[in-house]
């Protein structure tokens, strides 16, 4: 019987790490505090009219020049040493592939972040990915920062879950993205979202109505109300403590979700087997 492949796409700032990924050192290094330099390019957007995620890799750049900060892929990976996960994060991934694994299923992780592709990919779960979609800079002939390379924002990730559902990862290809397929790698249906708020939406919308499943994650159990829109809005399916470990209401959901589409998987296996044997009976009687 045929495994079927399943994708967890996960949201990074807020969703696998406690706060967005430049506050833990970019923004430090800088010598500014988070509210100043989202503060800054808060205001750089407003005042030329830019999409946010260009502004703030915009004073990305201009600050590090200002700091005599060479801004190179070396460096921004640097700066994921000190990104604190939630609870379980890191021993998340071996877990429930080998959960997977042993349902019957093929389980695959993707990032679809505004973040910065060059710091997700300095941190310790970065190997798990099987693609990391995120913003990322063009770089000189010194290595270093000058232009940005892709700016993603909001309503653009779900440019990406089309990716990943055709199989599609090369992010220059887009014939084949905009090709028509009557099979896909992996449906919707088999798509898990996770995201903490509001800039997930778009993503969460997309998937839900496809039949994928989503899920929002709170940072603590007195915050909940910061997903509380996303539940009366109906965006998601499921909401949970941003909690990884093992036995933890997001561990048995997404398990839960497995187990249903590994069950669907074989219902659809076996009625599709029956329908073929009809089919050959009925050839059969037709040629007696």
């Amino acid at each position: 019987m045929a495994r079927p492949k399943i994708a967890i796409l996960y949201d990074f700032d807020k969703t696998l790490c406690t706060k967005d990924m430049q506050e833990y050192d970019f923004i430090k290094n800088l010598g500014m505090t988070a509210e100043e330099f989202w503060g800054e390019a808060g205001r750089v957007a407003e005042e030329n009219k830019m999409d946010r995620i260009l502004a703030y890799m915009y004073v990305m750049v201009l600050e590090s020049r200002k700091k005599g900060i060479k801004l190179t892929k070396e460096y921004l990976k640097s700066c994921a040493l000190n990104i604190e996960f939630y609870k379980g994060v890191t021993t998340w991934f071996d877990r429930i592939n080998e959960y997977g694994k042993e349902a019957g299923a093929d389980i695959e992780h993707y990032i679809l972040s505004s973040g910065n592709t060059e710091i997700i990919e300095g941190s310790a779960i970065a190997k798990n990915f099987k693609e990391i979609y995120g913003c990322k800079f063009v770089y000189d002939e010194f290595g270093e920062a000058v232009w940005p390379g892709i700016a993603i924002n909001y309503t653009l990730k779900t440019q990406f879950i089309h990716r990943v559902s055709k199989n599609v990862l090369d992010i220059t290809n887009d014939y084949d993205l905009n090709k028509h397929k009557s099979t896909r790698r992996i449906p919707f249906q088999n798509m898990i979202y996770v995201g903490d708020g509001q800039t997930d939406v778009p993503c969460m919308k997309f998937i839900k109505e496809k039949g994928g499943k989503t899920i929002a994650l709170y940072p603590s159990s007195n915050e909940k109300e910061s997903v509380l829109d996303l539940i009366l809005d109906n965006r998601v399916n499921f909401a949970c403590l941003a909690d990884y470990s093992n036995g933890s209401s997001f561990d048995k959901c997404v398990k839960l979700i497995i187990d249903n589409i590994v069950n669907i998987n074989n219902l659809k296996t076996k009625e599709e087997r029956q329908i073929l044997k009809l089919k050959r009976s009925m050839e059969n009687i037709d040629e007696n």
